[in-house]
Protein backbone atom coordinates (compact mmCIF):
# COMPACT_ATOMS: atom_id res chain seq x y z
CA UNK A 1 0.00 0.00 0.00
CA UNK A 2 3.03 2.45 0.43
CA UNK A 3 4.16 2.31 -3.39
CA UNK A 4 0.60 3.07 -4.49
CA UNK A 5 -0.43 5.36 -1.90
CA UNK A 6 2.83 7.40 -3.73
CA UNK A 7 0.97 7.21 -7.19
CA UNK A 8 -2.45 8.22 -6.66
CA UNK A 9 -4.57 9.69 -9.46
CA UNK A 10 -5.55 13.19 -9.26
CA UNK A 11 -9.24 14.48 -9.50
CA UNK A 12 -10.64 15.49 -12.59
CA UNK A 13 -10.31 19.30 -12.19
CA UNK A 14 -11.68 20.32 -15.29
CA UNK A 15 -14.95 18.34 -14.82
CA UNK A 16 -14.89 19.87 -11.59
CA UNK A 17 -14.96 23.21 -12.79
CA UNK A 18 -17.35 22.75 -15.45
CA UNK A 19 -19.56 22.13 -12.37
CA UNK A 20 -19.03 24.32 -10.29
CA UNK A 21 -19.76 27.08 -13.34
CA UNK A 22 -23.13 25.53 -14.15
CA UNK A 23 -23.86 25.36 -10.48
CA UNK A 24 -23.28 29.49 -10.16
CA UNK A 25 -25.87 29.73 -12.87
CA UNK A 26 -28.57 27.15 -11.96
CA UNK A 27 -31.88 28.20 -12.17
CA UNK A 28 -32.32 28.50 -7.89
CA UNK A 29 -31.31 31.72 -5.90
CA UNK A 30 -27.61 31.53 -5.97
CA UNK A 31 -25.66 29.74 -3.23
CA UNK A 32 -29.07 28.42 -2.00
CA UNK A 33 -27.67 24.41 -1.97
CA UNK A 34 -24.21 25.34 -2.14
CA UNK A 35 -23.36 22.18 0.09
CA UNK A 36 -24.90 20.01 -2.05
CA UNK A 37 -23.10 21.90 -5.56
CA UNK A 38 -19.92 20.53 -3.82
CA UNK A 39 -20.94 17.51 -3.41
CA UNK A 40 -21.77 16.96 -7.17
CA UNK A 41 -18.65 18.88 -7.92
CA UNK A 42 -16.46 16.53 -6.04
CA UNK A 43 -18.09 13.39 -7.33
CA UNK A 44 -17.38 15.48 -11.25
CA UNK A 45 -13.99 15.24 -10.42
CA UNK A 46 -13.73 11.86 -9.58
CA UNK A 47 -16.45 10.20 -12.08
CA UNK A 48 -14.46 12.72 -14.73
CA UNK A 49 -17.46 13.96 -15.99
CA UNK A 50 -19.16 16.89 -16.19
CA UNK A 51 -22.64 15.65 -15.74
CA UNK A 52 -21.72 13.36 -12.96
CA UNK A 53 -24.72 11.04 -11.41
CA UNK A 54 -24.94 7.99 -9.33
CA UNK A 55 -26.41 4.95 -11.15
CA UNK A 56 -24.75 1.89 -9.57
CA UNK A 57 -23.91 2.47 -5.69
CA UNK A 58 -22.08 0.06 -4.52
CA UNK A 59 -21.56 -1.17 -0.49
CA UNK A 60 -18.89 -2.77 0.77
CA UNK A 61 -18.65 -4.66 4.31
CA UNK A 62 -15.93 -6.07 5.46
CA UNK A 63 -16.31 -8.63 9.16
CA UNK A 64 -14.23 -10.01 11.16
CA UNK A 65 -13.61 -10.94 14.74
CA UNK A 66 -10.84 -8.94 17.72
CA UNK A 67 -8.89 -11.13 20.00
CA UNK A 68 -9.09 -7.89 22.02
CA UNK A 69 -12.89 -8.52 22.81
CA UNK A 70 -12.29 -12.45 23.10
CA UNK A 71 -9.82 -11.67 26.01
CA UNK A 72 -11.55 -8.99 28.12
CA UNK A 73 -15.23 -7.71 28.16
CA UNK A 74 -14.62 -4.27 26.02
CA UNK A 75 -17.92 -4.50 24.03
CA UNK A 76 -21.88 -4.99 25.00
CA UNK A 77 -22.25 -7.79 22.92
CA UNK A 78 -19.95 -11.30 22.37
CA UNK A 79 -18.01 -11.87 20.20
CA UNK A 80 -20.10 -14.38 18.23
CA UNK A 81 -22.32 -11.98 17.47
CA UNK A 82 -20.51 -10.60 14.33
CA UNK A 83 -21.38 -13.87 12.75
CA UNK A 84 -24.82 -13.76 13.16
CA UNK A 85 -24.71 -10.82 12.13
CA UNK A 86 -23.03 -11.68 8.60
CA UNK A 87 -25.50 -14.63 8.76
CA UNK A 88 -28.42 -11.97 8.75
CA UNK A 89 -26.66 -9.81 5.98
CA UNK A 90 -26.60 -12.82 3.75
CA UNK A 91 -30.01 -14.22 4.63
CA UNK A 92 -31.27 -10.05 3.37
CA UNK A 93 -32.48 -9.68 6.48
CA UNK A 94 -29.71 -6.95 7.66
CA UNK A 95 -29.83 -3.23 8.35
CA UNK A 96 -27.79 -2.58 5.59
CA UNK A 97 -29.83 -4.89 2.98
CA UNK A 98 -32.75 -3.29 3.98
CA UNK A 99 -31.03 0.52 3.83
CA UNK A 100 -29.12 -0.43 0.35
CA UNK A 101 -32.58 -1.88 -1.18
CA UNK A 102 -34.14 1.55 -0.56
CA UNK A 103 -30.84 3.51 -2.15
CA UNK A 104 -31.16 1.37 -4.95
CA UNK A 105 -27.31 -0.17 -4.23
CA UNK A 106 -25.69 -3.67 -4.37
CA UNK A 107 -23.58 -4.76 -1.31
CA UNK A 108 -21.21 -7.30 -0.74
CA UNK A 109 -20.44 -8.37 2.89
CA UNK A 110 -17.04 -10.05 2.68
CA UNK A 111 -15.77 -12.34 5.55
CA UNK A 112 -11.89 -11.39 6.24
CA UNK A 113 -11.83 -12.77 10.06
CA UNK A 114 -15.01 -13.68 11.16
CA UNK A 115 -14.22 -16.90 13.65
CA UNK A 116 -10.23 -16.23 13.20
CA UNK A 117 -10.14 -13.09 15.83
CA UNK A 118 -6.86 -11.33 15.84
CA UNK A 119 -4.11 -10.55 18.44
CA UNK A 120 -4.76 -9.28 21.64
CA UNK A 121 -3.37 -6.08 20.88
CA UNK A 122 -2.90 -5.58 24.62
CA UNK A 123 0.37 -7.91 24.58
CA UNK A 124 1.13 -8.76 20.16
CA UNK A 125 0.71 -7.43 17.27
CA UNK A 126 -3.50 -7.96 15.11
CA UNK A 127 -2.11 -9.24 12.33
CA UNK A 128 1.04 -10.63 11.41
CA UNK A 129 2.68 -9.29 7.86
CA UNK A 130 2.01 -12.11 5.83
CA UNK A 131 -1.74 -12.32 7.48
CA UNK A 132 -1.69 -8.16 6.60
CA UNK A 133 -0.72 -8.95 2.90
CA UNK A 134 -3.23 -11.54 2.41
CA UNK A 135 -6.58 -9.27 3.93
CA UNK A 136 -4.81 -6.33 1.46
CA UNK A 137 -4.94 -8.70 -1.41
CA UNK A 138 -8.48 -9.57 -0.93
CA UNK A 139 -10.26 -6.33 -0.63
CA UNK A 140 -8.35 -4.96 -3.82
CA UNK A 141 -9.51 -7.94 -5.71
CA UNK A 142 -13.35 -7.01 -4.08
CA UNK A 143 -12.97 -3.34 -5.02
CA UNK A 144 -11.30 -4.54 -8.82
CA UNK A 145 -14.72 -6.69 -9.45
CA UNK A 146 -17.01 -3.89 -8.96
CA UNK A 147 -18.91 -2.01 -11.58
CA UNK A 148 -19.78 1.33 -9.15
CA UNK A 149 -19.99 4.76 -9.96
CA UNK A 150 -19.84 5.60 -5.54
CA UNK A 151 -18.79 3.06 -3.04
CA UNK A 152 -19.73 2.93 0.38
CA UNK A 153 -17.34 1.07 3.09
CA UNK A 154 -18.73 -0.52 6.33
CA UNK A 155 -17.85 -2.71 8.79
CA UNK A 156 -19.21 -6.05 11.06
CA UNK A 157 -16.73 -6.74 14.08
CA UNK A 158 -18.10 -6.83 17.74
CA UNK A 159 -15.59 -5.10 20.05
CA UNK A 160 -13.75 -3.03 16.69
CA UNK A 161 -13.89 0.58 18.34
CA UNK A 162 -11.41 -0.58 20.88
CA UNK A 163 -8.65 -1.25 17.76
CA UNK A 164 -10.24 1.54 15.97
CA UNK A 165 -9.72 4.06 18.86
CA UNK A 166 -6.14 2.63 19.55
CA UNK A 167 -5.22 3.71 15.95
CA UNK A 168 -6.55 7.22 16.52
CA UNK A 169 -5.05 7.47 19.90
CA UNK A 170 -1.67 6.36 18.93
CA UNK A 171 -1.42 8.28 15.31
CA UNK A 172 -3.39 11.66 16.36
CA UNK A 173 -2.03 11.54 20.17
CA UNK A 174 -3.19 13.42 22.89
CA UNK A 175 -5.34 11.71 26.23
CA UNK A 176 -5.80 8.11 25.32
CA UNK A 177 -9.34 8.05 27.08
CA UNK A 178 -10.82 10.85 25.12
CA UNK A 179 -10.66 8.28 21.81
CA UNK A 180 -12.53 5.65 23.52
CA UNK A 181 -16.46 5.96 23.61
CA UNK A 182 -19.32 3.23 25.02
CA UNK A 183 -19.07 1.43 21.27
CA UNK A 184 -22.62 -0.52 21.44
CA UNK A 185 -23.30 0.82 24.79
CA UNK A 186 -21.16 -0.61 27.17
CA UNK A 187 -21.80 0.28 31.30
CA UNK A 188 -19.25 2.37 33.52
CA UNK A 189 -16.69 -0.45 34.42
CA UNK A 190 -16.41 -1.54 30.79
CA UNK A 191 -15.38 1.54 29.73
CA UNK A 192 -12.66 1.76 32.34
CA UNK A 193 -11.59 -1.82 31.03
CA UNK A 194 -12.03 -0.32 26.81
CA UNK A 195 -9.98 2.54 28.33
CA UNK A 196 -7.25 0.63 30.11
CA UNK A 197 -7.34 -1.88 26.92
CA UNK A 198 -6.70 0.92 24.84
CA UNK A 199 -4.20 2.24 26.68
CA UNK A 200 -2.22 -0.93 26.61
CA UNK A 201 -2.04 -1.02 23.20
CA UNK A 202 -0.64 2.15 22.65
CA UNK A 203 1.89 1.79 24.91
CA UNK A 204 3.06 -1.34 23.55
CA UNK A 205 3.92 0.15 20.04
CA UNK A 206 5.32 3.09 21.16
CA UNK A 207 8.51 4.42 18.89
CA UNK A 208 6.28 2.53 15.76
CA UNK A 209 6.25 5.39 13.32
CA UNK A 210 5.14 3.88 10.10
CA UNK A 211 1.10 4.51 9.89
CA UNK A 212 0.62 1.48 8.33
CA UNK A 213 2.55 -0.69 11.32
CA UNK A 214 -0.23 0.80 13.40
CA UNK A 215 -2.94 -0.63 11.65
CA UNK A 216 -1.14 -3.93 11.53
CA UNK A 217 -0.25 -4.03 15.45
CA UNK A 218 -3.19 -2.81 16.77
CA UNK A 219 -5.94 -2.45 14.15
CA UNK A 220 -7.88 -5.72 13.07
CA UNK A 221 -8.89 -7.59 9.74
CA UNK A 222 -11.65 -5.46 8.48
CA UNK A 223 -9.76 -2.18 9.66
CA UNK A 224 -6.78 -3.59 7.13
CA UNK A 225 -9.39 -4.46 4.13
CA UNK A 226 -11.12 -0.87 4.27
CA UNK A 227 -7.60 0.70 4.26
CA UNK A 228 -6.93 -1.48 1.52
CA UNK A 229 -10.27 -1.33 -1.02
CA UNK A 230 -10.08 3.06 -0.19
CA UNK A 231 -6.88 2.91 -1.68
CA UNK A 232 -8.04 0.43 -4.51
CA UNK A 233 -10.76 2.83 -5.41
CA UNK A 234 -8.59 5.91 -6.04
CA UNK A 235 -6.84 3.77 -8.34
CA UNK A 236 -10.00 3.36 -10.49
CA UNK A 237 -10.99 7.20 -9.56
CA UNK A 238 -13.83 5.55 -7.11
CA UNK A 239 -15.46 8.07 -5.20
CA UNK A 240 -16.11 6.63 -1.68
CA UNK A 241 -18.94 7.26 1.26
CA UNK A 242 -17.04 6.24 4.55
CA UNK A 243 -19.33 5.01 7.24
CA UNK A 244 -18.67 6.10 11.17
CA UNK A 245 -16.14 6.09 13.76
CA UNK A 246 -14.07 2.29 12.85
CA UNK A 247 -14.19 3.28 8.90
CA UNK A 248 -12.68 6.88 9.63
CA UNK A 249 -10.07 5.04 11.75
CA UNK A 250 -9.64 2.92 9.63
CA UNK A 251 -8.44 5.06 6.49
CA UNK A 252 -6.58 7.77 8.89
CA UNK A 253 -3.38 6.19 8.82
CA UNK A 254 -3.29 6.78 4.47
CA UNK A 255 -3.70 10.47 5.18
CA UNK A 256 -0.76 10.28 7.70
CA UNK A 257 1.03 8.59 4.22
CA UNK A 258 -0.17 10.61 1.85
CA UNK A 259 -2.15 14.06 2.96
CA UNK A 260 -4.70 13.72 -0.45
CA UNK A 261 -5.05 10.47 -0.07
CA UNK A 262 -8.72 10.49 0.93
CA UNK A 263 -9.74 13.01 -1.31
CA UNK A 264 -11.91 10.84 -2.74
CA UNK A 265 -13.98 10.34 -0.24
CA UNK A 266 -16.34 11.59 1.74
CA UNK A 267 -18.11 10.89 5.46
CA UNK A 268 -21.51 9.60 5.15
CA UNK A 269 -22.37 10.56 9.11
CA UNK A 270 -20.99 11.45 12.06
CA UNK A 271 -21.37 8.65 14.73
CA UNK A 272 -22.42 8.84 18.03
CA UNK A 273 -18.26 7.74 19.60
CA UNK A 274 -17.04 11.03 21.04
CA UNK A 275 -13.71 10.42 19.22
CA UNK A 276 -15.38 10.04 15.77
CA UNK A 277 -15.82 13.98 15.74
CA UNK A 278 -12.40 14.26 17.14
CA UNK A 279 -11.04 12.27 13.97
CA UNK A 280 -13.27 14.17 11.36
CA UNK A 281 -12.09 17.69 12.72
CA UNK A 282 -8.38 16.18 12.40
CA UNK A 283 -8.72 15.05 8.64
CA UNK A 284 -10.85 18.16 7.81
CA UNK A 285 -13.85 15.90 6.67
CA UNK A 286 -17.77 17.31 7.44
CA UNK A 287 -20.27 14.75 7.29
CA UNK A 288 -23.22 14.23 5.62
CA UNK A 289 -25.41 12.81 8.60
CA UNK A 290 -25.47 13.82 11.90
CA UNK A 291 -28.08 11.45 13.23
CA UNK A 292 -26.36 9.56 16.68
CA UNK A 293 -26.21 5.84 14.79
CA UNK A 294 -23.85 3.71 16.25
CA UNK A 295 -24.83 0.58 14.12
CA UNK A 296 -21.46 0.59 11.94
CA UNK A 297 -22.48 -2.04 8.53
CA UNK A 298 -21.94 0.64 6.56
CA UNK A 299 -25.66 1.80 7.21
CA UNK A 300 -25.06 5.17 8.07
CA UNK A 301 -23.15 5.79 4.80
CA UNK A 302 -25.53 4.25 2.66
CA UNK A 303 -28.37 6.40 4.37
CA UNK A 304 -26.29 9.45 2.30
CA UNK A 305 -26.17 7.78 -1.02
CA UNK A 306 -29.72 9.15 -1.94
CA UNK A 307 -28.55 12.48 -0.93
CA UNK A 308 -25.38 11.80 -2.90
CA UNK A 309 -27.50 10.93 -5.99
CA UNK A 310 -29.79 14.73 -5.58
CA UNK A 311 -26.72 16.47 -4.92
CA UNK A 312 -25.56 15.31 -8.59
CA UNK A 313 -29.41 15.68 -10.21
CA UNK A 314 -29.67 18.80 -8.91
CA UNK A 315 -27.00 20.31 -10.88
CA UNK A 316 -27.71 17.66 -14.14
CA UNK A 317 -31.49 18.01 -13.94
CA UNK A 318 -31.72 21.78 -13.89
CA UNK A 319 -31.34 23.86 -16.41
CA UNK A 320 -29.72 26.96 -15.95
CA UNK A 321 -30.96 30.91 -15.96
CA UNK A 322 -29.12 30.87 -19.74
CA UNK A 323 -30.59 27.46 -20.82
CA UNK A 324 -34.45 28.14 -19.45
CA UNK A 325 -34.24 31.87 -20.79
CA UNK A 326 -32.52 31.08 -24.45
CA UNK A 327 -30.00 33.40 -23.51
Amino acid sequence: MNEALGRLPRRDDVSAAAVHARAADILRPSGALRWLDEIAEWIAGWQHSATPRIERPVGLIFAADHGIAAATKVSAYPTGITEAMLAAYRQGRSTITAFARLAGAEVDAIDVGVGRPTGDIRYEPALSPERFDEVVAEAVRAVDALDTDLLVLGEMGIGNTTPSAAVAAALAGGETAAWVGRGTGIDDDGLARKRAAVQEAVRRIAGVTDPLEVLREVGGAELVAIAAATVAARLRSIPVLLDGYVVTSSVMPLSFVNPAALDHCAVGHCSAEPGHRKLLERLGKRPLLDLDMRLGEGSGAMAAVPLVAMACAGITDVPTFAEWFGQ
